[in-house]
């Protein structure tokens, strides 16, 4: 069998019924009857010499051959997308970089990152936040050009993404200058009692808080648990209470001397990561950044006393 004899068409069908497990919905999401789609299904095993698909009723299950036939599939009719996508992005000749963000990753940490595209007058940028699991899943239809993260996410057949480690950093204590400048607490050992906001159980590094504070028998009083990383900053800013944060949330007020550091833990670290279709096409702008990261740069600004890597 050489390349001319494949169809596409029914290479194409069976990549949207794989992708979406159903005959029902590939049916209606390209406008053809379940009884064509399934014959053209068939005639592509027949030409392959091979089912694709375990069929048990209604219920379809991909078979060994019909999983690796898929992920080559994914790649073929992904980078078409990933083409489509690029040539609605294009705008006068302008290069469009779509940008996904998990909603618990500083917003100093992202600006830091993109900062290298602010000059090129010939880039429009998009930034879209939200949970990690909806960013991936527009990544891979390609509405999303790389997903920054706190977390890797695991590839698979199905979920065919690369998690690119960006840097990372120590967590730290930090309150506001005028009831904390000159403290230095221990952690967890000197938190019991003290009144605390932290980032909620969503952000990666609350279950690392926690489990320090329980094995060292520390209760501290929580009195804010958030989700965003602005209104983390801001409760920092505005509260008395200690507020644990990666300091690249809050490296303005630090360097003003709104803010102050006051304790870390070396076992409290924030990962970043940066996640892209495997074997996509990536533009320029984002080759020259996850480039960059590679090269071991800088991600962020340092902290007043330059203790905190990024």
């Amino acid at each position: 069998m050489n390349i001319n004899q494949l169809n596409f068409k029914h290479l194409f069908y069976f990549w949207r019924v794989a992708k979406t497990g159903a005959l029902t919905h590939a049916a209606e999401q390209i406008h053809t009857s379940q009884s064509a789609l399934s014959t053209q299904i068939k005639q592509l095993e027949n030409r392959l010499g091979t089912p694709l698909f375990d069929r048990q009723g209604r219920h379809l299950e991909l078979t060994a051959t019909g999983q690796q036939v898929f992920a080559y599939a994914e790649s073929i009719f992904g980078l078409g997308e990933q083409m489509l996508g690029w040539l609605e992005g294009r705008e006068a000749g302008a290069t469009r970089v779509r940008v996904g963000s998990v909603s618990t990753m500083s917003r100093n940490f992202q600006v830091n990152w993109l900062r290298p595209l602010f000059h090129d007058p010939n880039i429009i940028l998009s930034v879209d936040s939200g949970s990690l699991q909806a960013l991936v899943e527009r990544l891979l239809r390609h509405q999303l050009d790389v997903v920054l993260a706190n977390e890797p996410v695991p590839s698979d057949s199905t979920r065919p993404v690369s998690s690119r480690f960006l840097g990372s950093q120590v967590i730290s204590l930090v309150g506001r200058a005028d009831r904390w400048a000159g403290t230095t607490l221990r952690v967890p050992e000197d938190l019991d009692d003290i009144e605390m906001a932290m980032p909620s159980m969503r952000h990666s590094v609350r279950p690392q808080f926690d489990a320090l504070c329980f094995s060292a028998g520390v209760q501290p009083r929580v009195r804010a648990e958030i989700d965003d990383m602005t209104m983390l900053r801001l409760i920092a800013r505005d509260s008395g209470w200690i507020t644990v944060l990666p300091e690249v949330v809050v490296q303005d007020e630090l360097h003003s001397g709104e803010l102050t550091h006051v304790g870390h833990s070396s076992q409290l670290t924030e990962h970043f990561y940066a996640i892209t279709v495997q074997h996509g096409h990536l533009a320029g702008p984002l080759k020259q950044l996850l480039s960059r990261a590679a090269a071991g740069d800088i991600l962020g600004a340092s902290t007043p006393d330059s203790s905190v890597p990024l």
